[in-house]
Formats: structure tokens, C-alpha cells, sequence
């Protein structure tokens, strides 16, 4: 507990979470809250959704109205940028040319879309293509989601669909351009892929795998896309172009300012940096799993928010240590899609359910270990799975793909050993 200034640097969900629970948790001194933004802090998730959809209304997807902040002492500091940090003397530097000391420094700067290559990107600056990250970006897209319109999407994971679902309902035509030979390869196995990539084409969605974006064909005026062309020599004429291809987590500050990053900013089971002083958090941080054994970086609303609440328990003096199950959804048409774990690894699919009625869930082992699963449209099996996942659970396949048998009778017993976890190194 301090009465000195706790800055917390990115005002998105980890960073508005540290902000509260810090002065719940008993944090009694001055919190800054900076962020680059000058709108109040939002919700991320519904901006590839219900926002975009014109479903939800700007002012519902704020995090917390301007009153709360007030009351709980937190001063919000919108359009500030910090461009530097100085460990030795513990202040930030703003680009406004102020500084502001710090007892605790807290690095929630998030990430940003992963870019085209240059060699992409044709001449200049277009007025049509766009990636999607922020309340404005939402905002520009929206703005271009006219009727009878072609969009392009680049990339077929999850917000490239979610953005093609949104934007097929609109009435625009839309194709998806995806580099691999199917849609949503990096994170689902090949019959959860199909799947989506059958619903999408059911619904007017043009799929297009295996193409590689290779340049732009511009209008004579050199400001709009007119045409995406690939690789494979196809073209695929476009009114619009969204590319959904991936994030970059924000990590400049931190390397700048000599704390350890690689591929994030590392941080140990309590969300602390290599400096004492500074803790980060959300999808800007990496770190050594114990469920995995691996060190993983996570794109992830409930990643941010459980992180986000062991910085402030850490920064209060309490020992909360962070080891979450990862989870995820992703909304697209009528289906729900929850995930929970990381597959990778994985070595058999077990599904349950069926694909044809749109309710089903995909359980990832390896050897008889649970490490994932995805349910579509099945809730109750994903508040089992995250059980299953995060109790490292061994289940006899049969079994699990057996409907007869409840997924609750394959949760260990309390008095069952633990799995024996191969040992990685860090």
C-alpha cells in the first residue's frame, strides 16, 4: 500500500481493471490512467460485433461512465501518449513534454493489427482499406458497410469472419481472402474450420483459400482500392478492404526503457516485469504457463481482466498468483462459439454433438489429456470443458464422445493424482 502515484499506461480492459481493483484492493494513494485515445475506455469485443452490426450504441460500450473514475480517484488522462519511461528516476515522459512520477509503473499498452508488408500496400495512402482495433477504426468501417458494396476481407480467423458474417448480413458481397489452404487453421482443427467455412458460404460468403495478397489496384484518383490482386494471379474486384490478420503487441515502451521482452513483455506468476517497480499486463505480456508448460502470450478478454486483478492484489501487498485457463468467443451468425485452452499439440479430435443441427464441441487431446476445446452453441459443455482443461484431466475417448455419458463423470474425482506434466524449460 502506498500514497504515492501508481501510473498505469493503456486504458483498455486490463488497464481500467488494474485502475479499480487497485483502489479496491486498498491502493490509497494517486492512480493516473493514460491512454492514447480521447474516448472514454470501451469494450473491444462488440467492435468486430454488435457495434459494427449498428446493434449496439456508442455510449453502451463503454468500460465505466466518467463517474465511477471520479469516485474511485482515478484521474484519466485521454489523447496522452507516454513516450518514454526512466527507470532510474521512475517517471514517464508524455508527449505533451509534461513527466509524472511513479511508485508503480503498470504497462497495459495492448496491442495494435498486425499490417500488410509495404509491398502491398501499391501507392500512397488508400481512403478503403482498414484494420480493426479501435472505436475509431470501427467507426471508418462502419461508415463504408453500404448495401451492394464489395468487401474483401484479408484473413480467415476469427475477426476476419466475424467481420464477414457482419458484413454479408448488411447485404454487402463479400469475399475472404485466406493465405492458408482453410480458414481458421492456426486455431481449430480441420472439421471446426470446415464447418464455419461451409456456414459462411451457405450465407453468401465468398471463400477464397490458398491466396496470397500480392498488391492493389487503384482508381486513377491513386486514393482507393479498386481491386485486391493475389499471387495466383486471381483479382477480386473490392468497394472495401478489411484485413484481419493478426496482432502486434505494443511493446516499444518496454524495450525502450531496457525491460525484458521477447515477443511481449515478460512477466512472472505475478504479472512483475524484470524491474520491481513495473508490472504489466494483458496482451502485451508473455508468460510461463504451469497448466502448458510453456511460456504463451494470449490475445484474451478474461486473460486481461484475471491479470489485470493479480497486478492489483500484487500491487497492494497481497500474493495472488496468476494462472488462468485461457479462454475465448467469437460470435458469427446464430452460433456461439466458446473456446477454452490452447490446442496446440494436440494428437486426436473428439467431437460431441452434431454439425448439422449447429450444436456441437470439439474436445483437443493429446494422448488422453484434455488441452482444449471449442463448443459451438453448447454452453453447459464448455463450463464443463474449462474444468476438464484446467484440471489437466485424462478421459477415456470413448467416453467423451459418447453422448450417453455425462461430461461431468469424466471430472477427476478429488482424491485422483494430478497429471504428471512432462518438465520444459522456460
Amino acid at each position: 500500500m502506498s500514497n504515492n502515484p501508481l501510473i498505469i499506461v493503456g486504458a483498455g480492459h486490463a488497464g481500467v481493471e488494474v485502475s479499480v481493483a487497485a483502489r479496491e484492493a486498498g491502493w490509497n494513494g494517486e492512480i493516473v490512467l493514460i491512454s492514447e485515445e480521447k474516448h472514454l475506455p470501451y469494450h473491444r469485443p462488440p467492435l468486430s460485433k454488435s457495434y459494427l452490426a449498428g446493434e449496439t450504441a456508442v455510449d453502451t460500450v463503454v468500460l465505466k461512465p466518467a463517474s465511477i473514475y471520479e469516485r474511485a480517484g482515478i484521474r484519466l488522462l485521454l489523447g496522452n501518449r507516454v513516450e518514454s519511461i526512466d527507470r532510474a528516476a521512475r517517471n514517464v515522459a508524455l508527449s505533451g513534454g509534461s513527466e509524472l512520477r511513479y511508485e508503480r509503473l503498470v504497462l497495459a499498452t495492448g496491442g495494435r493489427p498486425r499490417t500488410l508488408p509495404i509491398s502491398v500496400l501499391g501507392a500512397g495512402q488508400v481512403r478503403n482499406l482498414h484494420y480493426l482495433r479501435t472505436l475509431d477504426d470501427a467507426n471508418r468501417i462502419k461508415s463504408q458497410l453500404i448495401p451492394g458494396r464489395r468487401m474483401v476481407v484479408v484473413g480467415g480467423g476469427y475477426v476476419g469472419l466475424e467481420l464477414a458474417a457482419l458484413a454479408v448480413k448488411a447485404g454487402l458481397m463479400v469475399t475472404v481472402l485466406e493465405a492458408a489452404e482453410r480458414v481458421l487453421a492456426r486455431v481449430t482443427a480441420q472439421v471446426v474450420g470446415d464447418f464455419y467455412a461451409k456456414v459462411h458460404r451457405a450465407a453468401g460468403v465468398t471463400i477464397e483459400t490458398s491466396q496470397q495478397v500480392e498488391g492493389f489496384e487503384l482508381d486513377s484518383s491513386g486514393a482507393n482500392i479498386v481491386a485486391v490482386r493475389c499471387s495466383s494471379g486471381d483479382l477480386f474486384p473490392a468497394d472495401l478492404v478489411v484485413a484481419g490478420i493478426g496482432l502486434v503487441p505494443n511493446t516499444e515502451l518496454a524495450s525502450a526503457a531496457g525491460l525484458t521482452v521477447a515477443d511481449g513483455v515478460l512477466v512472472d506468476e505475478f504479472a512483475r516485469t524484470s524491474d520491481p517497480a513495473i508490472y504489466a499486463t494483458g496482451d502485451c505480456t508473455r508468460y510461463f504457463s504451469q497448466l502448458y508448460q510453456r511460456s504463451i502470450r494470449l490475445e484474451s478478454v478474461p486473460n486481461a481482466l484475471e491479470q489485470a486483478r493479480t497486478v492489483a492484489a500484487s500491487l497492494c501487498g497481497k500474493q495472488r498468483r496468476y494462472d488462468s485457463v485461457p479462454w475465448f468467443w467469437s460470435d458469427q451468425y446464430d452460433l456461439k462459439l466458446k473456446m477454452v485452452g490452447l490446442s496446440s499439440g494436440y494428437d486426436q479430435v473428439i467431437l460431441r454433438g452434431d454439425l448439422s443441427e449447429r450444436s456441437f464441441s470439439a474436445f483437443y487431446l493429446r494422448g488422453r489429456r484434455v488441452l482444449a476445446a471449442d463448443t459451438v452453441n453448447r454452453a453447459p459443455d464448455f463450463l464443463v470443458a474449462k474444468q476438464l482443461v484446467g484440471a489437466a484431466a485424462e478421459v477415456d475417448p470413448s467416453d467423451l464422445a459418447n453422448p450417453a455419458i455425462s461430461l461431468r463423470d469424466l471430472l477427476p474425482s478429488p482424491g485422483r493424482p494430478p497429471v504428471q506434466q512432462p518438465s520444459v524449460a522456460r
